[in-house]
């Protein structure tokens, strides 16, 4: 009897979903390129990153492609576990660097974002000057970041050591930007100052659709600054805060451009001190070409990244509910 009853169920709802594709085929029809470009560019890419990854694929095997030697989790050894491989003690260290640089960079981001954003949502003269300015660091593509910044932080040419050590005095000698364990820092600084604009123009528009009657019920019972800041613009901000730190933490993982330009114009490598993932990974699968390392390793990156993904939902998802 209740197989029977569960026959039924499926076939209803199955006539169901018929009936409403009927219904709406119009909206179907609408979405259906996309749906298809989707598909052609990123899921289909996807399984052939997944299918390369059990491969061995390799300068000796690349003109089989497809047909290469059939490797298993070989690679994904390599990656994780192989203490001879190189990409393996690489792999270790980019992902050091990658989780210090996208925390730091994902938290100084929103915060110097959400202090600009306050500052010009004020009243004050030359208000759309100020914003406009602000913008312009997003504006510059992030190649351009990089080379720009390389030259920037140049130990004896560089601006930056001549405005800290010759007209500030703040440091007693040049220090190496470039090289050593100031590596990390002279990513995060060019990152920071590309992407807090977006935050900032983003956490403003969240800013100004705040009733303004909450401060002003706020300042009759007597609240400061800065209990209205934790109690009502934080908390309003939340939706905000909380999609772009999921773009941002998605932007910091899979960081290439402003390294790879920074150190030797797309082709250098910044040392185990500021390597990141997608440089790591890029630079072992197409200058030692070893592509199914370098697919297992993506692969492995992908799983990380829904798994924090994963977090993030359960972190924000209260905050993201649209009350009907």
């Amino acid at each position: 009897m209740e197989t029977e009853k569960n026959i039924i169920t499926q076939a209803e709802h199955k006539y169901s979903i018929i009936d409403n594709i009927r219904k709406n085929k119009f909206a179907y029809a609408l979405i259906l390129p996309a749906v298809i470009a989707m598909i052609i560019v990123q899921l289909i890419p996807m399984a052939e990153g997944l299918f390369f990854s059990v491969l061995k694929l390799n300068q000796f095997t690349l003109k089989q492609f497809l047909d290469a030697p059939f490797a298993g989790f070989e690679n994904f050894n390599k990656v994780l576990f192989d203490p001879t491989s190189n990409m393996r003690s690489g792999f270790l260290e980019a992902l050091r660097n990658t989780g210090i640089y996208g925390m730091i960079c994902s938290v100084l981001v929103i915060a110097i974002g959400l202090a600009s954003a306050m500052v010009v949502n004020r009243e004050f003269k030359f208000r759309g000057i100020a914003r406009t300015l602000l913008l312009t660091p997003w504006v510059v593509p992030s190649y351009v970041v990089g080379m720009l910044w390389g030259f920037m932080l140049q130990q004896d040419t560089g601006i930056i050591n001549r405005i800290l050590v010759d007209w500030l005095h703040i440091l007693p000698s040049k220090p190496f930007w470039l090289t050593g364990s100031n590596v990390l820092a002279a990513i995060i600084i060019p990152t920071i100052w590309r992407n807090v604009p977006l935050v900032m123009i983003m956490l403003l528009a969240g800013l100004q659709n705040i009733s303004d009657d909450y401060y002003e019920a706020a300042e009759i019972d007597g609240a400061s600054g800065i209990q209205k800041f934790f109690n009502i613009t934080l908390p309003l901000l939340k939706p905000v805060i909380g999609i772009q730190m999921l773009f941002g933490m998605i932007n910091y993982i899979y960081s290439y451009n402003i390294v790879s330009m920074m150190f030797g114009h797309g082709s250098g490598y910044p040392g185990k001190w500021g390597d990141l993932l997608m440089t790591n990974i890029q630079r072992n699968s197409f200058q030692t070409w070893n592509f199914g390392t370098g697919a297992a390793a993506t692969i492995i990156v992908m799983i990380c990244m829904l798994i924090l993904v994963g977090i993030w939902y359960r972190v924000f998802r209260d905050s993201l509910v649209v009350d009907e």
